[in-house]
């Protein structure tokens, strides 16, 4: 059975929902953040060195990296249901994706997450990360332009990866003018999986 070790608040959450969309049984290892720092608790280097979340084990494997994670799931229990043929022409588009959420689009968000705790010294750095944020939101609504899903009118395993990217812009108030993204995140957020991971997860401060 496939165990998750579920930091709260975290990017692990998409892990339950994708296993509820697989119909796969799984183990929840809840973790809570630590109040002061929030950052996750010393519990979780127990399971991997570097002590963060999402992090898996199954058939004695221990597997970090959501898009490492989202990929093994969908090989191993999806069936090619989530994930295009490697012959296929959508292939090359999908991989662009799936790295494009962690490898360009979350850093802008992180920076000005770790700048905001810089106070009036990260005000020369904030034009550039606003307008960086705004690149590649624009070019993510643009994507989505006459689409329910990044790869068209079914869900696949980059919708998991780039969900996480659309609902940071919408708790930071960014989707108002983008509302193909925003029909995004409403439709993921509407799926019954989706749902039944957020009573399976607890507080998750993005939904």
């Amino acid at each position: 059975m496939v165990v998750v070790h579920h930091l709260e608040h975290s990017r692990s959450q998409r892990v339950l929902w994708f296993l509820e969309e697989l119909g796969t049984e799984y183990e929840i290892r809840f973790y809570k953040r630590n109040p002061e720092t929030n950052f996750a608790p010393p519990e979780l280097t127990a399971v991997h060195p570097l002590g963060k979340s999402p992090v898996i084990e199954d058939r004695g494997q221990t597997i970090i990296e959501f898009a490492a994670i989202i990929e093994y799931l969908s090989l191993t229990y999806g069936n090619g249901r989530y994930t295009p043929s490697t012959n296929s022409p959508e292939y090359v588009t999908y991989l662009q994706w799936m790295h494009f959420a962690e490898g360009s689009a979350m850093l802008p968000f992180l920076l000005r997450l770790y700048a905001s705790r810089l106070g009036d010294a990260a005000a020369p750095l904030m034009p550039r990360i606003d307008g960086e944020t705004d690149n590649f939101l624009s070019y993510i609504d643009g994507a989505l332009e006459g689409r329910d899903f990044f790869m068209g009118s079914e869900i696949s395993a980059v919708d998991f990866q780039m969900s996480f990217v659309g609902e940071i812009a919408k708790v930071q108030g960014m989707l108002a003018n983008r509302p193909n993204l925003k029909g995004f995140v409403d439709r993921i957020q509407a799926r019954p999986a989706y749902k039944a991971a957020l009573e399976k997860g607890g507080p998750y401060r993005f939904a």
